[in-house]
């Protein structure tokens, strides 16, 4: 992905200095983010508003609507709520003395 950063930098013809700057982050920051060492979402997100591509985040994270299993489930509908996992009741130990 820092790669990719890095020649969609290049491509518009920007130097380091000038993304970094726009980012609001240090040289060296934006330096990490394109090798891929150790880059933070935070400064991510930063050159990638300051790049002018942040409706490109949303491509990170699925539409979870699109999900055709759970239509099938759910009979068409969407879910609303989500709740914890029931777990199953144990029953009581049978003990000497108890009717069943």
């Amino acid at each position: 992905m820092g790669q990719k950063l890095e020649r969609f930098r290049l491509s518009r013809n920007i130097t380091q200095q000038q993304l970094a700057t726009d980012a609001g982050i240090s040289e060296r920051t934006l330096r990490r983010l394109e090798s891929g060492d150790n880059p933070t979402l935070d400064s991510l997100i930063r050159v990638l508003i300051a790049l002018k591509i942040q409706g490109n985040i949303d491509l990170l994270i699925p539409d979870s609507r699109i999900r055709p299993i759970e239509r099938v489930r759910t009979k068409g509908t969407e879910r609303q709520r989500s709740r914890s996992t029931k777990t199953a009741k144990q029953p009581k130990p049978w003990e000497w003395g108890t009717k069943e």
